[in-house]
């Protein structure tokens, strides 16, 4: 397989950046779904199955809130489930930013290889990943906009340590500077993403109460499943892309590192 060849853009194109992510994921579809099932699919159904007969026991009967089994056994399994979600989701968002990255040099990605690619870097990238969820709430909290610029500047901290190795703090630095003159255009780009999953997540969500049962689960993963691979790939074609805009960098380059 030959290396895919771009020009250097001379701006950050959202429809280009939209293409270029469905276009990795259609080579890739069956990678892609794999990683997906395995990091958010299947754990989501999991934690559905395992969670919601405490939450339903609690929702039956009002009077077990008086027993503290009851009042903080739930709230407990929610944050166990939420920290796991999280976790996998950083997994997910590292082994497909590798499969990227290696499918945009003209390479066929491994399943293996990008899984061990993101254990390897689970621990920074988790660092990555509270740092910014935090840093971002708290901006938030004084004024809602410098929040989502801060949250946008580090958007691409977790490409940056999987691609250049730069650590968490130095990641996150290089990611306010390849995201900086492109922060409106990546707000774009994830808003249309945003939106797109949340009219199928309504849609669904129509199915679950019309179903109910396993199949609603099921479509509930499923769906899940296939915002958190787009999201994590049009991360990974983002971050390309800043670079491509910012220092000419080829997709030849880019793979340097894994040489």
């Amino acid at each position: 397989m030959t290396s895919t060849t771009l020009e250097r853009p001379e701006k950050f194109q959202i429809g280009r950046v939209f293409n270029n992510t469905f276009a990795v994921i259609s080579r890739n579809i069956g990678l892609c779904v794999g990683l997906a099932a395995l990091f958010s699919g299947l754990p989501a159904i999991l934690i559905r199955l395992w969670t919601q007969p405490q939450i339903d026991a609690v929702l039956q009967n009002p009077g077990a809130a008086a027993d503290p089994a009851a009042m903080f056994g739930s709230p407990w399994i929610t944050i166990i489930a939420g920290l796991m979600s999280f976790v996998l989701a950083l997994l997910l968002q590292s082994a497909l930013v590798r499969a990227t990255i290696e499918d945009l040099n003209g390479k066929r990605p491994s399943f293996g290889d990008c899984i061990q690619i993101a254990i390897r870097f689970l621990l920074p990238t988790l660092a990555i990943g509270l740092l910014v969820g935090i840093g971002s709430a708290l901006a938030m909290l004084a004024l809602i906009v410098p929040g989502i610029i801060l949250w946008l500047g580090w958007s691409v901290s977790v490409p940056v340590l999987i691609q250049e190795r730069l650590g968490v703090l130095g990641s996150m630095s290089r990611s306010r500077v390849l995201t900086k003159g492109s922060r409106w255009a990546l707000f774009g780009l994830f808003l249309i993403l945003l939106i797109i999953a949340a009219v199928i997540q309504w849609v669904m969500l129509a199915v679950v109460v019309l179903l109910g049962g396993i199949v609603a689960e099921l479509a509930l993963a499923l769906v899940q499943s296939v915002v958190s691979m787009v999201l994590s790939v049009a991360a990974a074609v983002s971050y390309v892309e800043l670079r491509q805009v910012k220092e000419g960098t080829s997709v030849d380059e880019l793979a340097e590192i894994f040489s």
